[in-house]
């Protein structure tokens, strides 16, 4: 058995995302009646777009975290959690025993899940993501050396992931332009009902009244409002920030004007990357309309969430709770997380609250800030377990201080259904089965009528009908 995780783990170690996504979608393809010519070419696509967001988010990670972690310096602050980011979580999450198993176990469930129409997501098109699971599972694992409950809590945290991924999901595909794709990962999909929340609110507060799309910016500000020249403004503030202790300094200015124009280049060159990533999927698209293999009704392949980040509203609206999260980070009582890492992989968890708001940068941050501050609590409470996890798994630590991720280990349901099954037990996980069954059965229900609520909060936020809910 060791020998077989051995080799799974060894598989996922070489072949990343933007490698067996192609695969996947070459097979996909072709079951559903696809010509090979153009099966493969929609599958290189995938990966060629998924390979283009993986090589810019890391090129602009690699410019932006030393001015983020200067901020901080010139700050003096001294928290005790440190952010060491998604990076150095999904290697624990890959390097530990329960995760293993899981990834094991999980390729099979999330295809079965799916052929038996129990949800209508395709997760398994992207496995990479499970690792969100693995992490919460193996320090599961690590707390009460019990394998079997740390299965049971991530298959638990899978399924009500898909469950609100079909919530958020037919949004998600209009407001992102991916026909017939959503994003599925915990953490990511599972802000849906925080989103669908803050929106409602803030839609009942007028907020919908100030347009702040980019659309609407662009108008206003001539072009200012191009998104390359937003992203060159917003990238010289935030490179101002960060240098501001040093300001009178060569070095400095080269790095405002990098950030400055690296920003730029990122709201430029995301567009046409998901422009090739989004022509992965026609042929799919329409192959599934004519000949479903017995599939009936609409269904959502999932597609890793760096499709959405370099969206023009996406990113305008990460950049700024970059800095917000930062600053809270500083006065929220009790608060004993630092963000750092993970503050440039904002724009991947805020993309529901993106989505709900319909672009609406104004309602974004403001949600945005919410589940900055939910995240950071979160993982502030998980902190010490967390790190030790780390630890036994060989994970990269940070002097003395603990570790965290401020987007996995921050992730609210996450949280919440990995506490219950620690304090409570096998009792934990019933109590959990048995909301589910309740949630599933008035969401699968009500699934057209949420889907018709959510368009019109999102497009008609003043109250007129847009969309017709189903009967």
């Amino acid at each position: 058995m060791s020998v077989f995780f051995g080799a799974l783990k060894a598989f996922f170690d070489t072949f990343p995302a933007a490698v067996f996504v192609p695969v996947i979608m070459f097979i996909i393809n072709l079951a559903f009646g696809v010509k090979a010519k153009k099966a493969f070419i929609s599958a290189l696509s995938a990966g060629v777009g998924l390979e283009g967001f993986s090589l810019v988010i890391s090129a602009y990670g690699n410019i932006i975290n030393p001015v983020i972690e200067r901020m901080i310096t010139s700050t003096g602050v001294n928290l005790p959690v440190y952010d060491l980011g998604w990076p150095n979580t999904s290697v624990v999450a890959y390097s530990s025993e329960a995760g293993m198993v899981f990834i094991a176990i999980c390729i099979g469930l999330q295809v079965l899940l799916f052929m038996t129409h129990f949800t209508n997501v395709f997760q398994a098109g992207d496995l990479w993501n499970n690792y969100s699971y693995m992490c919460w599972g193996s320090m599961i694992y690590v707390l009460t050396k019990n394998m079997i409950l740390a299965i049971a809590v991530m298959v638990v945290q899978q399924v009500y992931t898909l469950l609100l991924t079909e919530v958020i999901a037919k949004r998600w595909s209009t407001y992102y332009k991916y026909p017939g794709c959503t994003i599925a990962s915990l953490h990511t999909a599972t802000i849906g009902p925080i989103a669908i929340l803050l929106n409602w609110i803030m839609n009942k507060l007028g907020l919908y009244k100030v347009h702040a799309d980019p659309v609407a910016m662009k108008k206003r500000l001539g072009f200012i409002g191009e998104p390359m020249t937003l992203g060159l403004i917003l990238g010289l503030i935030i490179g101002f920030v960060g240098n501001i202790s040093r300001i009178g300094t060569l070095i400095a200015w080269g790095e405002i004007f990098t950030t400055g124009i690296a920003t730029s280049a990122v709201m430029s060159v995301f567009p046409r990357i998901s422009s090739i990533f989004s022509g992965a999927f026609t042929a799919l698209t329409e192959a599934s309309k004519k000949n479903t293999k017995g599939y009936k009704g609409d269904w959502y392949l999932a597609v890793n969430d760096a499709t959405g980040y370099g969206e023009t509203a996406t990113l305008i609206s990460g950049l700024i709770c970059m800095p917000i999260c930062l600053f809270l980070s500083f006065v929220l009582p009790g608060n004993q997380t630092l963000p750092v890492v993970d503050l440039v992989a904002i724009p991947y968890c805020i993309q529901p609250m993106v989505a709900m708001a319909d672009g609406n940068v104004l309602k974004s941050v403001i949600g945005g800030t919410v589940i900055a501050v939910i995240f950071l609590y979160c993982c502030t409470a998980c902190g010490p377990v967390f790190h030790e996890v780390v630890v036994s798994a060989g994970g990269e630590t940070y002097g003395n201080m603990m570790v965290t991720s401020l987007i996995i280990i921050g992730q609210p349901l996450g949280y919440l259904l990995f506490i219950i099954a620690l304090k409570l037990g096998w009792a934990g996980i019933l109590a959990e089965v048995a909301v589910y069954a309740v949630l599933y059965i008035l969401l699968k229900k009500n699934m057209d009528k949420i889907h018709a609520i959510l368009e019109n909060q999102a497009l008609n936020p003043s109250g007129t009908k847009l969309v017709e809910s189903a009967a």
